[in-house]
């Protein structure tokens, strides 16, 4: 699978222990920051439609607003129930001040 890395957002915009949301290519995608290390996963709870964006970050464990679901952000891993299914992760790269997030690309035609 081919992978296209876009600018999610100024590294500036995401300092450490902090999380956010973007749109890319129709994904909802968390960011994380996770003592320096930024990474990326589905925003959605795999449980229910709730915004892991805002939920609670503590180290690299995001919680789930809705039911207190858990998911470590550096593998996608679902920690606690209810939620029973893995986030998809996404790889990123921070260059020139910015944070980019490799999302599936287009397939040749």
């Amino acid at each position: 699978m081919t992978r296209e890395f876009l600018e999610a957002c100024r590294a500036a915009e995401l300092p450490p222990g902090r999380m956010r949301r973007v749109d890319l290519k129709g994904r909802r995608i968390l960011l994380a920051n996770v003592e320096g290390s930024v990474f990326a996963v589905d925003d959605t709870c795999t449980h229910e439609e709730a915004s892991l964006s805002t939920g609670v970050l503590k180290g690299e464990l995001v919680k789930c607003p809705l039911h207190n679901s858990r998911f470590n952000v550096r593998t996608g891993e679902a920690l606690e129930e209810p939620a029973e299914e893995n986030l998809r992760t996404y790889p990123v790269r921070v260059e020139g001040g910015r944070i980019l997030v490799g999302v599936p690309g287009a397939e040749a035609a």
